[in-house]
């Protein structure tokens, strides 16, 4: 029988680091910063990432879902364009920092939550990609259901031995598990090993929700009677739709807003960051819902039914006329290529995500390979059948949990664009010592957490909170339930102007005074931190003494950054 230490050491990973806990966790194989020859992404690449991850089911569900809150289709395609304009916006800003850094969340966190603190940000979006991990594997299993029942139409109609309180039916619960086999097998090896499928996505998914999309509206007879459908809401009430259709979008993309640090610290200049992503994010995304509001619109015409989920579209167009050759065929190419869609979908947004984030909870014993293994096994755990039983629920859900995520980017940006104006001092955010080895880093704060930054995460959850017990069914005003709709915005705004100003109260170590306006230290001549023009804040300093000082503290960091690039940077293949 094995001792507790054998057994320790039997499941560490391969090349498991030897140093302590804190040491570990500070600094590991997976968690450092990217070398200068492996920063490959160039705008391209960017532009082509969202390419593939924009056409995807989940932006076509919450696209018609906005119809079934009764807006026309126009006031649908309108709502979905602004949301993700604005998600682009956070995107950009996000993927600055790790642009520049050239470092994953778990590590840019640790400059405005602390060195420690920043575990509790890393576990909210690690708890979020499992999340998705299910829901993504559910809408996944009724792609393998339709896809089969096209073939084989007695499948569809498989007799179900569970109750009416799992939610769920046996059919339904096979094809999910079913779908759950492919995912693991896609997991299971490297991550480099996997790229052909998501080359293969890219050019599966567009044709088949163009193929979608011209099928429905020939059978519908164009467009002319999609365009006349009226709102089923007026007044007030449709004007919060309308909102709430916004903030929907905005929450889908809670989740690869907060963790754009992992994809843009493989960027090889800052630029690639900025266009290419302001551009292509509300494009790719708003033609994906333009697509699903149509095929929506265009699918109730045909049916008499406004189904908001596509597959649920795909099994009506089979029960309309089930013994067509032409509907089965269609049916299948297109149930087919959005498995393919789901399983690049759920890899790259949450497997390899959330793989990331739980390497850096436990490095000693998992890697991003094992991580994404446990990220799969808890999303196939759980029932998420459930958040996706209506439309209401999924938009809920997607409002709930970005609150939290929301009050995490909130405290980020405000650190990074207006406390420390672009400069983060990257040796110490993995070292508690500071660049002399005498002192504390600068992001130590109090036993390596800062409180300032709890203060604004607590403050912007708290400001929805009312809201939330109202979707629970509790009685809550009128007033709180709008405040809910727009919990991403206030939870953002609130928690960053908590920080700042807690942050005024009691200075952090290396901010930039408020009163400073026209100070940005981020430096314009350097590609990476290893540059020696890298130049920082002194701490509590203005522009004025750290211009007098930066002479002496770039002398003293090259000779630390100089080593750790050499020795200590990510040498991981992407």
């Amino acid at each position: 029988m094995l001792s507790g230490a054998q057994l320790s050491k039997a499941l560490r990973v391969p090349h498991a680091p030897e140093g302590s806990r804190a040491e570990n966790y500070l600094l590991n194989h997976d968690l450092q910063p990217v070398r200068r020859d492996a920063r490959a992404w160039t705008a391209k690449s960017y532009a082509a990432f969202w390419l593939a991850d924009g056409c995807n089911i989940n932006v076509l569900m919450i696209a018609a879902s906005a119809m079934t809150a009764g807006l026309t289709w126009w006031e649908a395609l309108v709502s979905t364009a602004i949301g993700y304009s604005i998600s682009a916006v956070f995107v950009v800003l996000m993927a600055r920092i790790g642009a520049t850094t050239h470092c994953s969340f778990p590590v840019v966190t640790r400059a405005s939550f602390g060195l420690f603190g920043a575990l509790w940000p890393v576990l909210n979006r690690a708890v979020m990609a499992c999340v998705w991990q299910g829901v993504q594997a559910f809408i996944g299993g009724k792609c393998v259901t339709v896809t089969l029942r096209s073939i084989i139409p007695s499948y569809y109609n498989m007799a179900n031995r569970l109750p009416a309180s799992a939610g769920v039916s046996s059919r339904d619960l096979l094809s999910f598990f079913l779908f759950g086999l492919l995912n693991l097998v896609c997991v299971l090896p490297s991550p480099q090993k996997i790229r052909h499928l998501f080359t293969v996505k890219a050019v599966v998914a567009p044709i088949a929700l163009i193929s979608f999309l011209a099928w429905t509206l020939h059978d519908a007879g164009g467009l002319g009677s999609v365009i006349r459908e009226p709102a089923t809401v007026h007044g007030s009430q449709r004007a919060w739709a309308f909102v709430g259709a916004v903030v929907s979008c905005v929450s889908n993309m809670a989740t690869v807003v907060t963790n754009q640090a992992d994809f843009a610290r493989l960027a090889n200049r800052r630029s690639a960051v900025l266009w290419p992503q302001l551009v292509s994010v509300p494009l790719v995304f708003t033609v994906t819902a333009a697509f699903g509001i149509l095929i929506a619109a265009g699918g109730q015409v045909i049916t008499g039914t406004l189904e908001w989920d596509p597959i649920s579209l795909l099994n009506a167009r089979l029960d309309f006329d089930p013994y067509h050759s032409g509907t089965r065929a269609a049916c299948f190419f297109i149930g087919f290529s959005f498995i393919i869609v789901q399983l690049g979908v759920n890899i790259a947004a949450n497997s390899l995500s959330a793989g990331s984030d739980l390497t850096a909870l436990l490095p000693r014993y998992i890697n991003i390979r094992r991580g994404s293994i446990l990220c799969w096994a808890i999303g196939m755990a759980y029932c998420p059948w459930h958040v996706l039983s209506s439309s209401n629920n999924f938009a809920t859900y997607l409002s709930a949990y970005s609150l939290f995520l929301s009050s995490i980017i909130g405290v980020i940006l405000a650190d990074y664009y207006v406390l420390r104006r672009g400069y983060f001092n990257v040796p110490r955010l993995f070292s508690t010592h500071d660049d002399a080895g005498n002192g504390l880093s600068p992001y130590y704060f109090a036993k390596g957490i800062n409180l300032r930054a709890f203060a604004g995460y607590i403050a912007g959850i708290a400001t929805s909170v009312t809201g939330f017990a109202g979707v629970l069914g509790a009685d809550v005003s009128t007033a709180a339930q709008h405040i809910y709709t727009l919990s991403f915005f206030i939870g953002l705004l609130v928690s960053g102007g908590i920080y700042l100003f807690a942050s005024w109260l009691f200075p952090v170590p290396g901010q930039i005074s408020l009163a400073e306006r026209k100070v940005w230290l981020e430096p314009r001549g350097a590609t990476g931190w290893e540059d020696a023009y890298w130049t920082g804040a002194v701490a509590g300093a203005g522009a004025a003494a750290d211009e007098e000082a930066a002479s002496s503290v770039d002398e003293k960091d090259a000779a630390v950054k100089e080593a750790l690039p050499q020795q200590q940077v990510n040498t991981v293949s992407y």
